[in-house]
C-alpha cells in the first residue's frame, strides 16, 4: 500500500465504528467511512470535541451537526501547494488527502522527464492533481462535468500560484471530450482519470465503471503521445481491485508503449496507532529508462 505520510495540515487521527476522526488545518472533523468496520474504543478526546460532525440519514444524505462555530471555508497545504476547504454535502471537504501520493508521484515524473509535458487529468474534480502538475512544470488540460467543481480547481489554482500557468479548464463529459481530442489530434504524455463508481455516457446511459472501464482506457490510448510516460487509474469503486487495474493498463498501454505497471492501495496513517486506513486503489503504467 502507499501511504500519503507528508501531510501536516491534514492528520487522520483515529477511526473507529464507521467513522473517521479527522483533523483538516485546525478544524476537528467526524465523517463516516463505510471501510472502518472495526470496533476499538475512542479514547481520544476529540471524539468528544470535534468541530463538525457529518450524519449519514437512513433514507439517503445526511447532514452536518456544526458544534463549533467553522469558518464556511478555510485553507490547508500540502508540500508548496495549497487547497481551499469547506464542509458540503455527501460527508465532503473539497478533497481527498490519501491522493497525495498520487500528486506526488506525478510530480516527481513531470520534474525527471527533462521536457515539456502534457498532462490530460480526466474527472479531474478540484484540481488536487492539476495544480501538483502545474506547480511541477506540466501543461495541464483539467476536464470534469460539474461546473462547481471547476470553479473550485480554478480557486485552488489561485491558492497554489498557478492560475497564470498553461491550464485549460474545460467543463465536459470526458467520454464526449476524448472522442474530440482524438478527432482533433491531440496528444498527451500523462493521463490522470479518477471516473466515479457510477456515470452517464454521451448518450446520457447510465454506465457502470467496472463494465466501462477497459473501454475507456483504450479511448484514452489514443491520446497518449509517441513518448508517454505515465498513465494513472484510480477508484473508490470495491468491485475494482489495484490488480484488475494493472491488469487493464498492462493489456493496452504497456502492450503498447513498453514500460511498467504497478497497481496497489492507497491510504492515511492514524496517528492514534500507526495502522493504516485504505481509502482506494490506483494502477500506474509508467515509462522505464532502461
Amino acid at each position: 500500500m502507499r501511504v500519503a505520510d507528508n501531510w501536516k495540515d491534514y492528520e487522520l487521527i483515529d477511526c473507529s465504528c464507521g467513522e473517521r476522526l479527522e483533523r483538516w488545518g485546525n478544524i476537528t472533523l467526524i465523517r463516516p467511512d463505510p471501510q472502518v468496520i472495526w470496533k476499538t474504543e475512542k479514547k481520544n478526546p476529540l471524539w468528544k470535541k470535534a468541530d463538525a460532525i457529518y450524519h449519514r440519514s437512513q433514507t439517503g444524505g445526511g447532514q452536518w451537526e456544526i458544534r463549533n462555530k467553522i469558518p464556511d471555508f478555510w485553507t490547508i497545504g500540502y508540500r508548496d501547494l495549497t487547497f481551499n476547504i469547506k464542509t458540503m454535502g455527501f460527508k465532503h471537504t473539497g478533497l481527498f488527502p490519501e491522493q497525495a501520493t498520487n500528486w506526488d508521484k506525478v510530480a516527481e515524473i513531470i520534474k525527471s522527464a527533462g521536457r515539456e509535458v502534457k498532462v490530460l487529468n480526466l474527472f479531474a474534480y478540484t484540481g488536487g492533481a492539476t495544480v501538483s502538475a502545474l506547480k511541477a512544470g506540466a501543461s495541464v488540460c483539467h476536464v470534469d462535468a460539474s461546473k462547481g467543481m471547476t470553479l473550485w480547481a480554478k480557486e485552488n489554482a489561485v491558492s497554489s500560484g498557478v492560475a497564470d500557468k498553461n491550464v485549460r479548464w474545460i467543463v465536459d463529459d470526458c467520454i464526449k471530450f476524448v472522442q474530440r481530442e482524438i478527432r482533433r489530434g491531440n496528444k498527451y504524455d500523462i493521463i490522470i482519470m479518477d471516473p466515479p463508481s457510477y456515470g452517464r455516457g454521451p448518450g446520457g446511459e447510465v454506465w457502470k465503471l467496472e463494465n466501462e472501464v477497459y473501454g475507456f482506457v483504450e479511448l484514452c490510448s489514443q491520446v497518449l503521445s509517441d513518448d508517454p510516460l505515465m498513465v494513472l487509474i484510480n477508484s473508490y469503486t470495491t468491485g475494482l481491485s489495484p490488480s484488475v487495474m494493472e491488469y487493464i493498463l498492462g493489456a493496452v498501454v504497456k502492450k503498447r508503449f513498453g514500460g511498467k505497471v504497478t497497481g496497489s492501495e492507497i491510504g492515511l496513517r492514524a496517528t492514534e496507532n500507526g495502522l493504516v486506513l485504505p481509502c482506494g486503489a490506483s494502477a500506474i503504467w509508467e515509462v522505464t529508462t532502461d
